[in-house]
């Protein structure tokens, strides 16, 4: 979690990498100004609202984080994005724009890289949600709910529906309901760790 101005400042990197964000050049910031990423415009708002959030929320900073929380809304209402914040570690990577729900008691750890039509949720009624680890991937259409735990370097494959702890580090899970396939390394899938 976002709590002093160093750890934004390493979320945002972490972030740009996980994106493939460069802006070491010319041509590059050129491109960029042009034609800028949404996601990454997105994720800029969503780590300064955590901020602001997390370390500012007195006082004069007040109506800032309101405004700040009604510019997020509309980044994510536009995006098809319905992401709470203080979730995501650094180092998140959405690859498409397209439905992302997250409930807001999950907690996902660093370097996760996830895809449109993807829901992570509580499960019957119940507060409790996912707690996912770091170096994960989330596939298209994968739905994730209830009180359950992922492990570091996990694969979760396509339309997966998993509603079962996954406690082996460095595996792909599977199918509807998912279950473990076969060991994998993640850093083949998530390039940038």
């Amino acid at each position: 979690m976002i709590n002093n101005k160093n750890s934004y400042r390493k979320y945002l990197k972490a972030d740009k990498r996980a994106l493939n964000i460069k802006n070491n050049d010319f041509f590059s910031a050129l491109i960029n100004y042009i034609s800028p990423n949404p996601i990454w415009i997105f994720q800029k708002k969503m780590r300064k609202l955590e901020y602001f959030t997390n370390c500012k929320n007195k006082g004069i900073y007040k109506p800032y984080i309101l405004f700040l929380r009604y510019k997020y809304k509309k980044a994510s209402i536009k995006l098809g994005f319905s992401i709470p914040i203080n979730v995501f570690g650094p180092g998140l990577a959405i690859v498409h724009y397209g439905t992302i729900i997250v409930n807001s008691k999950a907690k996902v750890g660093a370097n996760c890289r996830i895809h449109a039509c993807t829901n992570i949720g509580a499960s019957g009624g119940s507060k409790l949600a996912p707690k996912i680890g770091d170096n994960v991937y989330i596939a298209p259409g994968v739905k994730i709910f209830g009180n359950i735990s992922i492990a570091n370097n996990t694969a979760i494959s396509a339309n997966s529906v998993v509603n079962k702890s996954v406690y082996e580090e460095n595996m792909m899970v599977a199918g509807i309901p998912a279950r473990t396939i076969k060991p994998i390394n993640i850093k083949s899938i998530i390039k940038h760790i």
